[in-house]
Order: C-alpha cells, then structure tokens, then sequence
C-alpha cells in the first residue's frame, strides 16, 4: 500500500559551496499531448450528463515511458459565468488506435466540480494525477472523453476545461504486462433489494507467466442522500481483500476544510464520503504480492448498511496492473516540491521561508532506508540531509527539510536532487532532480499590528506566530478567546523570518455563510501607520497561512496591499445584510446588487471618497433567490459575493 508520512531527518551540515545541482542531473524531454484545449463545459439537463471527446496522439507501443502525468485546468468561460454545482466528471479512454476500435471506457480520472458561483471571469485553476499505471493504454491515438454530469442551467453557465497528458520517456521502473477492470459502476447503497455485496462480487484473474509485481487500483466516492445522509454525508467503511488477505480497511470520508481551492459559493467545508468540491480524486494504490501463473481475486466490502428510504451510491472503478520485476533494486525518483511552490493545489503553505517539503518514491526492489537530499534556491548555497527510515517499493513519502527558504524578490527556482539510496548508485538518474518555481515572502518592517475579530463562535480560534526556529512569538490559543472582540495585538520583531497560523478546529473559518449563528470575523496585518499589508480570508475553512519577513529597513520594503478589505454577512438572510470596507487609501466606491438568474441591475449605492465604512442594506423587498453583491473600486471589480434572499414567513 502506498504511504504518506513525515520521516526523521539527520542533519549533515550546509554545503558552503554552490553546487550545480543542474549540470549533474540528466534533463529529459517531456512530451505533452493535449486532448481538450480550454473548451466550454455545459449540462445537458435533459440527460444529466454531457459528452466531450477528443483524441491524443500518444507514444507508440514499442517505446518506453518513464511516467505519465495528466493535468486537468478549469477557467470560467470566454462567454459564460463559472458554472455552480459540484458535480461528478469522470475522465476515461474511450478508444485505442482509431475511429473503428471497439469502447474501452477505462476511467483514469475523477473530477469532482467546484462551486463557481462567486469565481470571477481571471479565476482559474489546476490540478495533476499520475497515471503512469495506465500506459499500456495510452499507446498510438488515443479517444479520451470528458464526461460532464448535472442538471443545472446549461445557457449562462459552464467551464473552460484543458486535459493534457505530460509523457516521461524513459525505461519503466516496472514493465507492464496487463490491466485488468475489476470494478465499474454506480453501486447502490443501502438498498435492501440491491444489496451492495451482491453486485461487489469476488473478481479473478491469472496472473501473467513474467508477472512479479502488481498494482490495485481504486477510485471511489459517495453520493445520493438518505435520511442518514448517505451517500455524500456519512462515513462508512471499506475493507479492500486480496487473496482472502485483508489488506486495507478504512473509512470512506474526507475532511474538507483545508481543501486548497477556498473560498468556494456553496457548502464547500463540508466533510464528505471520500471526495470535496474542487478536487481531482487520486486513485488508491495497494502493492500485491503476487506469483505468476495463478488464480487471484480481489474483493471490496462495504459496511453493512440498510435505509429505509435508500438513495445512497458508491461509485466504484477498480484495476489491476500486472508488472514485471523491478528494474533496479536501488531507484528512488522525484515525486513533487510541496514548499516552496507556485502551484494551486499547494498554496494553503505557500509562499514559506523556512522548511522545505518534498515528495520522492521508491522506485526500487528493496526496501529504502537511507537517502541523500541536496537541496536550495538556484544560485544561493545548498543544504545536504541524510534522510533515513523505512519505504516499501512503490510507495511515497513526504519529507519536510529544515532550514530557511532563500529567495531573491519576485520569483525564484528551488531545486532538489537526491541521491546514493541506501548507499548505493542509482539505478536511473534523470528523474533525481526537481526544481519549482516559486515567489518570495514578503518583507515588512518590525512594528506591526494584527488584527483580529472574532465572530460569535470564538472558541474553535486560535493563532500562533513563530520564528525560523519555531518558536512561538506570540499565541491566543483555542479557547482564550471572547466572541464579537477585536484584538490589536501589537509587535515589536526583531529582524528574521516569520509564520503566522490562524487555525479554526470546527473547519468553517471566521465566516461561513451556512453557518448564521457563527457571524463573521476578519483578520488583517497592519503597518504602524495602520496600512493594510496583508488581507486574510475570512472564510478559510480550517486555517491560514502566511510567512514574512521583517527587515532593519522598514521604509523601503513597507509595501501595502491595493485591494480594499470587503464584507459581506449574512450572504443568506430574508432581507437584511451588512457590508464593511477598509482600504488603504480614499476612493469612489460603487456597491450594485446584481440578480441570478437574470443578471439585472437591481440596486446600486456611490460612495464618494471612501476609506473606511459599515454599511446596511434591507433587501427584503426583493424576491427570494440569489443575487451577488459587487464593490466596484476605479473601474474594477474588486468583490463579488452571492447573496441569498430566502423565504419569509
């Protein structure tokens, strides 16, 4: 089963020189094929799901990959808003080697939609997946289709989508011989009449004469809605058997406060059945043992569950991947740099001064237990580690690194290399080394204020601000703070790098619109003249981030945040609602409340010369549906949130 975990590192020592990490590490082309270039994705409320089809021209069958790479994007459309329901897409290769070749339908991708309501026309977003276990498949021209569901307006609404497939050429750590499809479908779930054990059956196959090695797959998720909240809304288990072996169990559910695409317009904290709104869903992965030239089967068992009133589905593609033996004992290869990164899906702990975070995998036949990690910002000194611990071929591990994150302003390339695993000569060395490109923390000067107000649910809160040693500077922990409070808290830092964390442990942030009785609060950094620096999220989910700098030369690295400060709540009332704004400087502010559907100006408020303000609004006289509620500051939209004006008794 492949892992993911923090492993103990040993400090060697900082190399003082500048090692070029570059002109060691062999450089591989990467090919990118791309089957749907920003095409507009839309419903078909007539049949619930829409079909989207493109075809890739892949590398032949006789040559060799490396790995596999598939970057899914979403954008709002050229012509369109941003679509609102977080639906199920499913990715799959339809057809191998042309138009008359029969249907695959091999899913190799799971796309669950975000709430785009609020996203503007610049929003946009990316996510990746390996699919190296499927490149027996992506061979010659390849069909791929993008199979949208849901049901909601197909006319104002939609996405702008890219799927590429990025090709490492090179020799596979493991030789493919064969896939098997074990389970595909929409199960149903605590129906009587449908037993999901009935249609999960026991699945075999033999396994290949040159097999050695294999691969489970599974993709998985909840959905539907029973009177216990099943599918989507509950968590159940799942035992994974190979052979009669046990070798997983655990429940289908996953937290989504620290989902990295936030804030999102609907109920996109809630935790749910093994997926969140906004995500490209891994599949599982469980190494076999496995002999050549035998019977095996693999079985999925659900929790025993029964409804009175079912509705609940597990959808459910598996797969098993035959392999060869290992092509080196001793191969451990580059997997990701969490930190420091430019990427979406990374920025919740983006950008940071200070500990470096890595993904590698073992690649290799045995068991890894210690690995070099040569690691730093191009150009600047790097830092040499002896990591040590115990990896399993196949599986990954994340590594956080110490030491501080050195950067020049503006955007920077980090750069990782490893080497000598276990003490030995990697087996293939071009997938070593890594680099990201990444931008530097911002530098403040060292008087500075934070504040922070709560809202009325105060004691899920707390805030701490370390060093680069992590030692806290300053902390309010869970529990010490008062509801509806404003707390200034003033610092004095002396020059270093710094992090400060706001954490939320119910997972709906300062504000979450579902969430009426909470409130709202707001967190802002400030500059001894009272200038906005930085301007947190109010609705964050489960926690904030951010890393900074304080520098002796306070004047020349002062710099202060343009946008304006704006809020609005409740964003679901019968009528009335409030909006605060905070800005830097004095401006024309224009306030309009625009209707959904219909995009019709329905309201609009100047204020002249605006800095700072509190503003009520009553739309009660107003039908009950949604609206969005737009600041407009010098010509810009600077705010855009959707407000529900619901039914009144």
């Amino acid at each position: 089963m492949m892992k993911r975990y923090f492993t103990t590192l040993l400090l060697l020592g900082t190399v003082a020189v500048l090692l070029s990490m570059d002109a060691t590490a062999q450089k591989t082309a990467i090919q990118t094929i791309t089957t749907h270039d920003k095409i507009t994705v839309v419903t078909d409320p007539s049949k619930g799901s829409n079909t989207y089809l493109g075809w890739g021209k892949f590398p032949a069958t006789n040559t060799p990959i490396r790995k596999i790479r598939m970057v899914v994007k979403f954008g709002c459309p050229d012509t369109l808003r941003c679509a609102d329901w977080d639906y199920m897409d499913q990715i799959l290769i339809r057809r191998k080697g042309g138009q008359n070749a029969p249907d695959l339908s091999y899913e190799i991708g799971r796309m669950l939609t975000p709430y785009g309501g609020a996203f503007g026309k610049n929003w946009n977003f990316e996510w990746a997946t390996d699919l190296t276990d499927f490149s027996l498949l992506l061979r010659d021209s390849v069909e791929v289709e993008y199979r949208h569901a849901g049901y909601e307006p197909n006319n104002d609404r939609g996405w702008k989508i890219t799927v590429q497939f990025e090709i490492t050429p090179g020799p596979p750590a493991l030789p493919p011989f064969a896939i098997h499809r074990i389970y595909d479908g929409h199960y149903a779930y605590g129906d009587s009449s449908k037993p999901i054990e009935a249609a999960l059956k026991p699945v075999s196959f033999t396994s290949n004469s040159k097999t050695r090695n294999a691969r489970l797959l599974i993709y998985q998720t909840g959905h539907g809605m029973d009177p216990e909240g099943c599918g989507e809304f509950c968590s159940r288990y799942r035992e994974v058997l190979f052979n009669d072996q046990l070798i997983d169990k655990r429940d289908i559910w996953q937290k989504c406060g620290d989902n990295p695409l936030y804030p999102q317009a609907g109920t996109w904290i809630i935790d749910r059945a093994y997926w969140c709104p906004g995500e490209l869903k891994h599949a599982d992965r469980y190494q076999l043992t496995i002999q050549p030239n035998r019977n095996n089967v693999v079985d999925i068992n659900m929790e025993p569950y029964q409804s009175p009133k079912p509705s609940a589905t597990e959808v459910i593609s598996a797969y098993v991947v035959e392999y060869g033996a290992y092509r080196s004992k001793q191969d451990v290869a580059m997997e990701d740099i969490i930190v420091p990164s430019n990427k979406d899906i990374h920025s919740r702990i983006n950008p940071a001064g200070v500990h470096p975070v890595i993904a590698f995998r073992n690649l290799g036949g045995a068991l890894l237990k210690t690995l070099q990690i040569s690691y730093g910002t191009k150009a600047k000194a790097r830092q040499l580690f002896q990591w040590k611990g115990e990896l399993k071929p196949g599986e990954t591990a994340i590594v956080k690194l110490p030491g501080i994150i050195a950067a020049a302003p503006g955007e920077n390339e980090f750069q990782v290399e490893l080497s000598r695993p276990n003490g030995k000569q990697d087996g293939y060395l071009a997938d070593n080394f890594m680099s990201s490109v990444f931008k530097a923390i911002p530098k403040h000067g060292a008087s500075l204020v934070f504040q922070f107000k709560t809202n009325r649910q105060p004691e899920h809160n707390s805030f701490t601000l370390t060093n680069s040693n992590n030692e806290i500077v300053q902390q309010r922990k869970e529990g010490e703070l008062k509801a509806d409070s404003l707390y200034q808290e003033q610092w004095q830092l002396q020059p270093g790098i710094y992090t400060l964390q706001v954490k939320d442990s119910a997972g709906d942030g300062l504000e979450f619109w579902f969430n009426r009785r909470g409130g709202r609060g707001y967190a802002r950094l400030l500059d001894h003249q009272r200038r906005m620096l930085h301007l947190f999220e109010s609705d964050f989910g489960s926690s904030l981030f951010y890393a900074f700098e304080v520098v002796q030369d306070s004047t020349q690295h002062q710099a202060s945040v343009e946008i304006p400060a704006v809020g609005l709540y409740p964003t679901m009332s019968a009528g009335p609602t409030t909006l605060d704004y905070f800005s830097n400087s004095a401006e024309k502010v224009t306030v309009r409340f625009i209707s959904d559907p219909g995009n019709q100006l329905v309201e609009e408020h100047v204020y002249e010369n605006m800095k700072e303000g509190v503003f009520q609004y009553d739309m009660s006289y107003l039908p009950a549906q949604r609206y969005y509620v737009q600041v407009w500051v010098k010509g810009k939209m600077v705010f855009n949130k959707r407000l529900r004006i619901v039914f009144r008794q």
